[in-house]
């Protein structure tokens, strides 16, 4: 999961994608980058950290021009700690494009053999993403007839794109002085939108709280295979380039990625939400009375929408027994299990008055590695809770995801090989409550009839583009460990061995 956005205007775009970027900041807290163009020539600002730490007064000066792309990263393959691999990525040829990728490519490996073997072509990093580019660009090339590119010409090679690449992918890329370029995987794993501001500039991102955050009225999503491209005068051009194309949305979005306010697909994720916590207020009585259950209380954030309507079902008080220290990143994005543990006490702290002598009611939006919920059972005990019940808005997170979100690896899911109940006692919790999956499907599909199938392989084990093995998953988990076993050896290096 990653957060992207491009822009094309008759004026300077830095703050307007700068701007952007901290709309989209939920998305990914590992690293930023914006590139612009001005005179055919691109200017390029990436490193690790939040956008407001990456980029300062001198770094946005020496950004200029009217259109360009950015990025706010969460690495889900590749080396989560290189800073080499922070997007947007660059090849000067054909013509120089830069490009920003949202998801996680399934056949990353074959690709990269087959760019070098056949393609003859250098990726210099793990980065899926940057084989993704290269795949663009030999494509570009090999459609493309002379100096002027035609749409006609840019969707042909995005249609190659789609006969090589498997996976989930939404891309915004910039072609040095024709225009900027975005698409979607044909199964719309990953979200993308576009739409305007009064003087007609042009923005395309992954959520459209990003566009209306800006000034940009939301036109429609990018549907999925589709590619749109916006050329340096202002020009629109749209065209579905896949063969087959089915929209099967990542369900996850909805549970937690996705800002509430955000619509995804037609589908608004604040009522998404509210959906849920109606479905999830059904599981919550057959499991415990509601005479045995004094308040809700919810794990901020994402799941306060969830938790609000499942108060109002059960007719008990909603209080607030957390307060978040904003200051804190999102804890199921930080890489490292140890960094993650750590975090849940400075990011939470319980107000002891709204737990002592009471039978509370968590609702959380998911449980994922688990780390979390048993932190958090254990503050509202240390508050004074007399019962802990624990609710998940979704359902138990039994399978590796491997489109784009960080649960590549079984062993770290609670809910893998585990009975309710047997994550029930590692949590801590007196019960445990999760969603039905068959129930969220239909909470959220019912917003949109014309969503048939979600993305749901975390829940249900089924992936829908159907080229992912036993053998895959297990490659992407030796790929992670030996990502987090160089981080370790980067943070253990003396000071000289350390980049800057």
């Amino acid at each position: 999961m990653c957060g992207i956005v491009g822009v094309v205007s008759s004026a300077p775009v830095n703050q307007l994608i700068y701007d952007a970027l901290l709309l989209l900041q939920h998305r990914g807290q590992d690293a930023a980058g914006i590139v612009t163009q001005h005179d055919r020539k691109f200017f390029m600002h990436k490193a690790k950290g939040m956008v407001r730490d990456v980029f300062r007064t001198r770094n946005m000066r020496a950004l200029p021009g009217n259109t360009g792309i950015g990025q706010v990263r969460y690495p889900t393959a590749g080396n989560a700690y290189s800073e080499e691999e922070a997007q947007p990525f660059y090849v000067n040829a054909p013509f120089g494009i830069v490009l920003a990728h949202n998801g996680n490519l399934t056949n990353a490996t074959a690709l990269q053999a087959e760019l070098f073997s056949t393609d003859h072509r250098h990726t210099n990093t793990e980065s899926d993403s940057e084989v993704l580019l290269n795949v663009l660009a030999h494509e570009l090339e090999r459609v493309s007839r002379g100096l002027t590119l035609t749409p006609a010409e840019v969707f042909a090679a995005v249609a190659g794109v789609h006969r090589r690449v498997r996976g989930s992918y939404a891309v915004i890329a910039q072609i040095a002085g024709h225009g900027v370029l975005a698409f979607r995987d044909p199964y719309g794993i990953r979200p993308l939108c576009f739409g305007r501001s009064a003087d007609g500039t042009f923005m395309v991102a992954s959520e459209s709280v990003a566009l209306e955050g800006t000034g940009h009225q939301f036109e429609r999503d990018v549907a999925p295979g589709e590619a749109i491209f916006i050329t340096q005068d202002g020009r629109f051009h749209a065209r579905q380039c896949a063969e087959k194309t089915q929209l099967s949305p990542c369900i996850f979005e909805f549970v937690y990625l996705a800002r509430p306010d955000s619509v995804l697909d037609g589908m608004s994720v604040y009522q998404a939400r509210l959906n849920l916590g109606e479905m999830l207020a059904q599981r919550v009585v057959s499991a415990v009375p509601p005479s045995e259950i004094d308040v809700v209380i919810p794990i901020p954030e994402s799941s306060r929408p969830s938790a609000t309507q499942l108060a109002h079902l059960l007719g008990k008080p909603y209080r607030e027994g957390f307060v978040k220290n904003r200051y804190v990143g999102r804890t199921f994005i930080m890489p490292g299990q140890a960094v993650r543990k750590k975090s849940v006490r400075q990011k939470l702290n319980a107000i002891g008055s709204e737990f002592e002598g009471r039978n509370v009611l968590l609702v959380d939006d998911s449980i994922v590695r688990g780390t979390t919920s048993r932190e958090i059972v254990q503050m509202a005990r240390e508050a004074g809770a007399r019962k802990v019940y624990l609710a998940s808005a979704a359902p138990p997170v039994r399978y590796p995801n491997v489109y784009g979100i960080d649960m590549p690896t079984a062993e770290e899911l609670v809910a893998h090989g585990r009975t309710a109940e047997e994550v029930r006692e590692l949590i801590g919790a007196d019960a445990l409550i999760y969603q039905d999956v068959d129930a969220m499907k239909r909470a959220i599909g019912s917003l949109n009839p014309a969503v048939q199938q979600f993305e749901a392989s975390c829940f249900d084990g089924t992936y829908v583009t159907g080229d992912v093995s036993a053998s895959d998953i297990a490659r992407m988990q030796q790929q992670r460990a030996q990502s987090q076993d160089d981080s370790e050896d980067e943070e253990d290096a003396p000071p000289s061995r350390v980049a800057v």
